[in-house]
């Protein structure tokens, strides 16, 4: 195959973000898309197979979209970017980069960065209840609270309600010392830190005072009908199918309802199901009622945590193999 070659203009301002430190990104580029990049000034020339400058093209063109933005152009993003297009998906990061649904107090603003996050957040805008099912480092209590905050601050919801089981890690604390509150923070340490970056410690903190954003463990809801509120039930793969069955019918009138959860990181007692997997089970058909789950693509922090995930995903698909295989040979 002969190779061919094009030429791409790349604004000089953009250069070093598109390339990377070093020009990092570049030879990402070449080795997953076998492909020669030569950096001129103002300019790359790419030379391989038709096919294969095509796609580092295309890539080329998706980051230059997103350095135009104002983003900081990430390994992340490049990783993403070449699966799209070695996937020849129609998405395009520069068209997601677009939907802005908040902004840190920071000023920094949040948006989903994958296909599987834009639905997710999608799916909150449109339906009543969303399931957001993924592994570590998807977005999905994040994503979440950005869309509460952001419902919160236009007066959709007169309040937000953030609650997770409180249950430990496989690991048995032992006495806590302090009043309830004390003991119960460690568990919900992961929301607080969310809100204290979207909405500020100080309006969190008045906000709280007045009974409008309320943080508790799952068994607080008990025998409470919530309204008029956007709530969200964090860490969900650990309520027993009764809890999940007691949140789920709390759901009052002009409320909407997020559930996050990852199912492979399970912290119950060997042998109890999941609510989350059960409530997956039965309200797969409820139309009202979103379903989005996330992959390791959609995986947002350190592209190590991508690989992680996904070699836990082989490793716990391989498991699972043998243990079918071995009923079957147990059944014969």
């Amino acid at each position: 195959m002969t190779n061919q070659e094009i030429i791409l203009d790349i604004p000089v301002e953009h250069e070093k973000n598109i390339f990377g430190g070093l020009d990092c990104h570049v030879k990402k580029i070449e080795r997953a898309l076998k492909v020669n990049v030569v950096p001129r000034n103002g300019s790359v020339k790419i030379l391989g197979p038709e096919q294969n400058i095509a796609e580092a093209g295309r890539v080329f063109g998706e980051l230059i979209a997103l350095s135009g933005r104002g983003n900081v152009i990430t390994e992340q993003n490049v990783d993403y970017v070449i699966a799209l297009v070695r996937e020849k998906s129609q998405g395009s990061l520069a068209e997601i980069d677009k939907e802005v649904i908040a902004h840190t107090v920071q000023g920094k603003p949040i948006k989903p960065k994958t296909l599987g996050q834009q639905k997710y957040v999608r799916q909150i805008r449109d339906k009543m209840m969303v399931f957001g099912i993924g592994p570590a480092g998807t977005g999905k209590t994040y994503l979440a609270m950005a869309m509460a905050i952001q419902a919160f601050k236009s007066d959709e919801v007169g309040k937000i309600i953030l609650t997770r089981p409180a249950i430990e890690a496989g690991e048995k604390l032992g006495f806590l010392p302090g009043d309830l509150q004390s003991k119960i923070d460690p568990y919900l340490r992961p929301l607080y830190d969310a809100l204290y970056q979207i909405m500020g410690a100080e309006s969190f903190i008045k906000n709280s005072e007045k009974g409008l954003i309320e943080v508790a463990p799952l068994a607080y809801m008990r025998g409470r009908t919530l309204d008029n509120a956007f709530i969200i039930l964090d860490e969900a793969q650990n309520t027993t199918p009764a809890q999940m069955k007691m949140f789920l019918t709390r759901i009052g009138f002009g409320s909407k309802v997020v559930i996050t959860g990852d199912l492979s990181q399970k912290d119950l007692p060997f042998s109890t199901e999941s609510g989350l997997d059960q409530a997956a089970a039965v309200l797969k058909d409820v139309e009202e009622i979103g379903f989005s789950y996330l992959t390791n693509k959609d995986v947002v922090r350190h592209p190590l945590v991508q690989k992680i995930v996904h070699a836990y995903e082989k490793f716990e698909a391989r498991e699972k193999y043998r243990e079918n295989r071995k009923k079957q040979v147990r059944k014969k």
